[in-house]
């Protein structure tokens, strides 16, 4: 059995400080987005569970799933404030990069 042919690939990737940091706040930007999509779910998740969802036949709420809902949501919020956290310390740093560098 031969060895396999692993060809020679030197990409020449030139980005520049200023691109970087435009790439670094798209990124939190879309982090952003996608935890503001997560906090959605979560609330339609509340609105089912309670029956004030538009559009969708719901159980009667009961208070096992009220506080069973609750506990969910609750550790989803937890995640996603853990997230904020760390984009704020990430926003920081681009920002303290730029005062640095300009």
């Amino acid at each position: 059995m031969s060895q396999p042919s692993i060809p020679n690939i030197t990409p020449t990737i030139s980005i520049t400080i200023g691109s970087s940091v435009a790439l670094l706040l798209a990124s939190i930007a879309l982090e952003e987005l996608a935890l503001a999509h997560i906090l959605n779910a979560e609330a339609e998740k509340i609105q089912f569970v309670l029956g004030t969802l538009s559009g969708v036949t719901h159980p009667t709420p009961t208070i096992s799933n009220v506080l069973e809902i609750n506990s969910s949501v609750r550790s989803t919020m937890q995640d996603v404030i853990k997230t904020e956290i760390l984009l704020q310390f990430k926003l920081e740093n681009i920002l303290n990069h730029i005062a640095i560098t300009a």
